[in-house]
């Protein structure tokens, strides 16, 4: 694999990552020596070292193995690891290679035939569907997830390396980095925008993502402002959901494609993002070669992505869901989700917004979904990366929801709040370490039931 099959040695700085450990397991399973460090144990790191894989959680700074020579280890690092790092730095000093996990995962990616899924929304949830397709009927496939995947309970799909699906992230403009043979972009809807500026930036970017393919190759979703293969939801699309009912919490429906329908195709999870996200990964196989006639089958045995609509608790008495959303747009689509499946039932959502820059790109935003619900409790803001910025808090955020029942929470009085709640639906929101939370919370409910 042009300039990696030579490489011995794979170290990972921030190895417990979602992306980068599923690097890391790629390379430990075609038979490379990975280690690497991050921040602090996980079921993530865990799992890497029950693999065999070494994870330190201490910097180790100039005693890192010295077994690790220069020409013949790559360092690969994640970009919320700071540049004064001391590992990274005594790494950068000494010589090694050092890659960002995206430029390593495009390596990977344009050495092969490969799907590329880009998006500010469903890149997960689509790069699972899809490769789950791809596996089930049968391609030689090897798929990097965003997210842990309940079929393979795992970020990794590997039924062999003939084809490629990755996640094109637009994060710091990594995407523009892959040549993909099949792309698609689900939305691109304005965030990042501490790296972009502005929304329309971020717009070209996308559409500069989107050339690198032929329009006869990329999949976009309907009325994007893009030249592509549409995708819908009963409407002109090229690939679309017709007919489209809900029964027994799944969706049922036909799927039209440019050469023909599909009936009474089944898809199980909640959400019309969802099914459109489902409807992207079909045309994107079919466009690849899966036979058509095994794809019904393949996509109603998907079971979905971890913190991404997950029931932690579904009974007559309590529902407890559990989702990554953290931008406006995502979630206005776990509200239309909840309101779908539930519908005239109250719900209680709880959030934790992610990053100060994006709670101050779009605060209205945020207020206007958040004010869907029928009551909100909202955590402080996870920095993930930044540093305060001034007048960007949850409290301005709590004044700024149009409800009567709303209150800010600490992790400290959450579990006290949610035994005094009312409501039988429970949401909770958020990409920081809410998901840790929701664990407590899980636990808590059902102790009392």
């Amino acid at each position: 694999m042009n300039g990696l099959k030579d490489i011995q040695h794979f170290y990972f700085i921030g190895i417990g990552g979602i992306g980068m450990s599923a690097l890391a397991i790629y390379f430990h399973q075609t038979g490379k020596h990975v280690a690497g460090y991050d921040k602090t144990p996980s079921d993530v790191t865990r799992s890497l070292e029950a693999k065999g894989i070494a994870v330190h959680f201490d910097d180790k700074g100039v005693e890192v193995d010295a077994s690790y020579q220069t020409e013949n280890t790559l360092v690969i690092y994640t970009p919320a690891v700071p540049k004064e790092f001391g590992e990274l730095v005594r790494f950068r000093e000494s010589g090694y290679t050092i890659k960002k996990r995206a430029e390593v995962l495009g390596m990977i990616a344009n050495a092969n035939y490969s799907l590329a899924v880009a998006g500010t929304h469903g890149k997960t949830t689509t790069s699972s569907i899809l490769g789950h397709l791809l596996a089930e009927t049968g391609a030689p496939v090897t798929a990097f997830i965003g997210g842990i995947t309940n079929n393979y309970n795992g970020n990794l799909i590997q039924k062999g390396s003939d084809v490629i699906v990755v996640e094109a992230d637009e994060f710091d403009r990594s995407f523009l980095q892959l040549t993909p043979d099949i792309a698609c972009i689900t939305s691109m809807d304005a965030d990042h925008l501490d790296i972009y500026g502005d929304a329309t930036t971020l717009e070209n970017t996308f559409k500069e993502f989107g050339s690198l393919v032929s329009k006869e190759k990329l999949f976009v979703q309907n009325g994007l402002p893009i030249d592509g293969l549409t995708v819908g939801i009963e409407d002109d699309a090229l690939y679309s959901a017709q007919n489209v009912i809900v029964k027994n919490g799944c969706y049922h429906f036909d799927f039209k494609h440019p050469n023909g329908v599909i009936s009474q195709m089944q898809f199980n999870l909640p959400g019309r993002h969802n099914l459109s996200n489902a409807i992207t990964a079909l045309g994107m196989a079919m466009l690849y070669g899966s036979p058509t006639e095994l794809l019904p089958k393949a996509l109603c045995s998907f079971s979905g992505v971890n913190r991404r609509f997950t029931y932690r608790i579904q009974t007559e008495h309590q529902v407890l869901i559990d989702d990554y959303a953290h931008h406006p747009t995502e979630i206005a689509a776990v509200h239309q989700s909840v309101q779908e499946m539930y519908p005239d039932t109250p719900v209680l959502a709880v959030f934790q917004p992610h990053l100060f820059s994006r709670t101050q790109d779009f605060m209205e935003d945020f207020a206007m979904q958040l004010s869907q619900f029928d009551e909100v409790f909202l955590l402080d803001i996870y920095p993930a990366r930044e540093l305060p910025i001034e007048g960007v808090t949850s409290e301005v955020l709590l004044e700024k929801i149009k409800l009567e029942k709303k209150r800010l929470v600490t992790k400290e009085n959450l579990l006290e709040g949610i035994q005094q709640a009312s409501q039988k639906i429970i949401v909770m929101m958020g990409a920081g370490d809410i998901g840790v939370e929701i664990l407590k919370v899980t636990q808590l409910l059902k102790d009392a039931s």
